[in-house]
């Protein structure tokens, strides 16, 4: 140990320097409890806007029922407002705690999975005896499957830990449970993707599965799945956070949005809130989709999740993205939505001079199918020489019709669309990593619309949050041809023991079984 010096024997330098070393101590350490009390500050904050939420949401799920709602919405509101308390209880824990065009086929059935248990039921005549008295001898048979299915079967996980103590020192040594998603949790993680999948992917409500558990003998409240789902979506967002920094990385990506109908806890009416979608292009080495649930369609919701990505945006004609324009990122038109105007147009009254400019397109789309395993630069090449000639005799075509047609006509408003966004409609022609159009994302909104007939509402903001983080990985699981309950299942058991440095091992283009 260090012995204090004797300022007696120090001379006017040493003096100096001694008060010096102390004065840089003492700022160094108020520097330090100057962060520490910020933090301790932000934490704090942090901690009672999460307690404000959970009492607005007790009082909601406790107090008086609104009359306003039939029995099966409330029942949805009741398990999306368990589900919130369960995911806020879990965030206060840790704030706590410091082709080529082809032929089409007839198509053929798959055949069943041959690990399935199969029960032979045999159907043989009740005589064997000819007609003419001569007795009949069996040449074949005739075979044809049908799928049975019976309810699901549940299992039990017995982990027992053996106690070794050593009789000299009194010591007890046991094995210790590896980490799991739900601490003291009876759920494996077996039975939670089961859950998850069957809400988001199956759209089946939690009141619908705790009829078909009870009818398999096991009873598990709502509430207590409510709170599971919650506590889930809680712990898959930082797989959801690493996905959305890689995609991010990328220079193309596709946008869009859509309507989903959210409740505010305590009101009796809807209003929408949307589900915003983010993919890389089908070109980009890296696969998946990021949906982002947001309070409206304004803009700035588009800004907050890019923020100071600056790379080429395949996005509709909304007003929401043009302010990113601005800023560096470059637009990219859709193809499949000028085509739609023109198809619409010749769905409703048969325009012959549209049928042209379908045919242009046509055109334009048959030839992305034979570029489709072509690498970026080859593609580009092959758009110069094939689509090139035809997208200049399509503008050339718009711009005499529009000349012909009246202003104001359902003609005139679709040539229109096309010559205002001509320079975003053409941009893919000089990269061959852009696609035509914005139809991969747009089927990647699909699910949502699914769930909304099932779902009929978001009981809040951070429910649809929740929603869009799980969809995030059940639909980008398929994207990368994964099992999505599987793969669900795989990476929350390693989850809970995985560094925060190595999560972007966990996500779906990065996982294998």
């Amino acid at each position: 140990m260090n012995q204090p010096a004797d300022l007696h024997n120090l001379s006017p330098d040493q003096l100096r320097t001694l008060v010096m070393q102390l004065q840089e101590t003492v700022t160094t350490q108020a520097q330090g409890l100057a962060e520490r009390d910020v933090s301790i500050h932000q934490l704090q904050t942090q901690k009672d806007k999460l307690t404000h939420e959970l009492a607005l949401l007790r009082r909601h799920r406790f107090g008086k029922r609104s009359e306003g709602l039939d029995k099966q919405q409330l029942a949805l509101l009741e398990a999306l407002v368990d589900e919130d308390i369960a995911a806020i209880e879990a965030e206060l824990e840790r704030v706590s705690i410091t082709p080529q065009q082809c032929e089409r086929k007839k198509p053929k059935r798959q055949a069943l999975p041959q690990d399935l248990p199969r029960t032979e039921i045999h159907h043989e005549p009740e005589n064997t005896n000819c007609a003419c008295g001569c007795v009949m001898t069996r040449i074949g048979e005739d075979v044809s499957e049908k799928l049975d299915y019976q309810p699901g079967t549940f299992s039990v996980e017995r982990h027992i830990r053996g106690k070794w103590c050593c009789r000299d020192c009194d010591s007890l040594v046991q094995a210790p449970v590896a980490a799991h998603i739900i601490d003291k949790g009876i759920p494996t993680t077996g039975l939670l993707a089961q859950v998850l999948i069957s809400k988001y992917a199956d759209h089946l409500p939690l009141y619908r599965q705790e009829q078909q558990f009870a009818r398999s003998g096991v009873t598990i409240a709502r509430s207590t799945l409510a709170d599971w789902v919650g506590r889930c979506g809680v712990e898959l967002q930082p797989l959801v956070d690493a996905l959305r920094e890689q995609l991010l990385e990328q220079a193309v990506l596709h946008a869009d949005e859509t309507p989903v109908a959210m409740l505010a806890p305590g009101k009796q009416r809807t209003h929408k809130a949307y589900v915003w979608a983010y993919a890389a292009t089908r070109y980009s080495p890296i696969q998946g989709v990021v949906y982002d649930f947001r309070p409206s369609r304004s803009g700035k919701e588009s800004r907050d999740f890019l923020a100071e990505w600056r790379g080429k945006l395949v996005c509709d004609d909304y007003s929401g993205y043009k302010a990113g324009f601005t800023k560096g990122i470059i637009e990219i038109g859709c193809m499949a939505h000028a085509r739609r105007k023109f198809h619409d147009l010749h769905v409703a009254n048969k325009s012959q001079i549209v049928e042209q400019a379908l045919d242009y397109i046509k055109q334009l789309y048959l030839i992305e199918r034979e570029l489709v395993e072509l690498s970026p630069e080859q593609r580009r090449q092959r758009r110069h020489e094939q689509a090139k000639p035809i997208i200049d005799q399509l503008h050339h075509w718009l711009i005499g019709k529009r000349q012909q047609v009246p202003d104001g006509s359902a003609t005139a408003k679709a040539i229109q669309y096309s010559l205002k966004r001509w320079d975003a409609l053409t941009r893919y022609l000089d990269d061959g990593a852009v696609p035509i159009d914005n139809n991969w994302v747009e089927n990647q909104i699909r699910p949502w619309a699914l769930g909304r007939s099932n779902w009929l509402f978001a009981g809040s903001l951070r429910s649809g949050q929740r929603a869009a983080n799980v969809m995030t990985l059940i639909q980008s699981a398929k994207i990368n041809g994964l099992n999505p309950q599987a793969y669900l299942k795989d990476v929350m058991e390693r989850l809970p023991t995985q560094r925060a440095s190595k999560i972007s091992e966990l996500l779906p283009h990065n996982w294998r079984p």
